[in-house]
């Protein structure tokens, strides 16, 4: 596939990272040399520099014959325009920009055939606000993944000393349960993968990525750790997009203290939100914590631009006696130091909006991506079609298909149905298949399975 990225900041450069070792031809746009020599100097890639939405810079771009073009530029604006050139002058078939600014977002009829013609917009923002509430409704998880329009999630908790299963085998989880199936996908010892087995004994810190229906997710999580008590006050670091879009979805459950240091901003957030208190001042400034009930917090949680900022406020609330922090971090370099410290969760807006990115360029009929392990290895959602003649993966059993090294079948929903896999379960056309691959190198091999044959059409 022959992609165009415009755009080599952070996002565009992961979503190229990810993209060029998989049988794809890249060129990155971008007005910063120094970015595309770097990219250049690591990655086989081809690199264009100057204005991405400048017909003469698309054309140089090899605009006449691209598959894809990604528009993930920092400005909407330079996005969306250049979306639009690259249908009426090129007939790109694939048109996707990042749009942050809520006001475009709020009226999704500028999007479309007749009128700017984006085929797909994507708001980091909404992203990253529905994965912090995610981490809210279950706040034991490390990460919680949606899939099959939220009928089932990928959770990943860590085992603990003392916890219900640290030295036992995995199948006896299912002797506790009644009734209630689930799927452990993978486990993560001091960062080496282990495919799990029923025989495979849990350590304490081992990280455990487990498939459950959604309804189920709790009662498995019970049998993972022994639950925290539930969440009730939550203390916002930050009035900015996330922080207000935030606040405003959690106040109508939980209590919400929201921090902002423009007083200008503060006072807007406060007058659009409906039942948050918010104070202004600086995140960081111990006495103001103490005010906003950080000592009875049972969420923290820093989402400034400032990923320095989001750091410090984190660590000084976990030791204020905030039971859990987060911290919005920007920064790949960060979140890995992040990850060994006070803090409990580092969020990577990034990872995110790969997420989605990738699941519009994968080959067959791929609808979702998660990167995990920080884009190391992946969760996808594929949905298989055709039939035993067409197909290398409908009307077989799970134990007859030929999945790559390192990746494991953990669902399948089909329709209203989620089915836990088993060796013995076969796969039928439509289903939503769900699969955990230890090394994100072998999806071109999993996209090769679920492609259809030419005698399906």
């Amino acid at each position: 596939m022959k992609i165009i990225i415009l755009g080599a900041g952070q996002v565009g450069s992961s979503v190229a990272a990810n993209l060029v070792g998989e049988a794809n031809d890249i060129t990155v746009v971008d007005k910063d040399e120094r970015l595309l020599n770097y990219l250049q100097n690591h990655f086989d890639l081809r690199t264009v520099q100057g204005h991405g939405a400048h017909p003469s810079v698309l054309l140089a771009a090899g605009a006449e014959d691209a598959d894809l073009l990604l528009a993930v530029t920092n400005s909407d604006e330079t996005n969306m325009v250049a979306c639009q050139i690259a249908s009426t002058l090129f007939n790109i078939p694939t048109r996707i920009a990042r749009v942050r600014e809520q006001d475009y977002l709020h009226h999704p009829q500028l999007f479309g055939p007749d009128a700017i013609a984006i085929s797909e917009s994507i708001s980091p923002e909404s992203l990253v606000t529905h994965a912090i509430q995610r981490l809210v409704d279950y706040p034991d998880a490390l990460q919680v993944l949606d899939f099959a329009d939220g009928k089932l999630q990928l959770v990943a908790v860590k085992a603990y000393y003392g916890g219900p299963l640290v030295g036992h085998e995995l199948r006896a989880i299912h002797d506790h349960m009644q009734g209630v199936e689930s799927r452990v996908a993978a486990i993560y010892r001091r960062d080496r993968a282990i495919i799990p087995e029923g025989r495979q004994v849990i350590e304490a810190d081992d990280e455990i990525f487990f498939l459950a229906a959604t309804a189920h997710v709790r009662s498995v999580m019970a049998e993972m750790r022994r639950l925290e008590k539930p969440v009730r006050r939550i203390v916002i670091g930050g009035g900015g997009n996330i922080g207000k879009r935030l606040a405003a979805a959690l106040e109508n459950t939980y209590l919400i203290k929201l921090i902002e240091h423009n007083s200008a901003r503060a006072t807007q957030v406060a007058t659009d939100l409906e039942k948050s208190i918010v104070l202004q001042g600086d995140v960081a400034d111990e006495s103001l914590l103490q005010d906003a009930g950080i000592q009875n917090a049972d969420i923290f949680c820093a989402v400034t631009n400032d990923d320095q900022l989001n750091i410090l406020s984190a660590m000084l609330a976990k030791r204020m006696g905030a039971r859990k922090v987060m911290a919005l971090i920007n920064r790949v370099a960060y979140v890995d130091l992040v990850e060994s410290s006070t803090i409990d969760i580092a969020i990577s807006p990034q990872q995110f909006t790969i997420g989605s990115l990738l699941a519009r360029v994968r080959r067959g009929d791929v609808v979702r991506v998660h990167p995990l392990r920080r884009g190391a290895a992946e969760a996808i959602e594929a949905v298989a079609h055709g039939d035993r003649n067409s197909s290398k993966v409908v009307g077989r059993r799970i134990e007859e298909i030929r999945l790559p090294v390192g990746t494991t079948i953990g669902a399948i929903v089909r329709g209203e149905q989620v089915i836990m896999a088993h060796h013995d379960t076969v796969i039928e056309s439509e289903d939503h298949v769900i699969l955990f691959l230890v090394d994100k190198n072998r999806i071109v091999d999993v996209e090769h399975l679920f492609q259809v044959g030419l005698t399906f059409f």
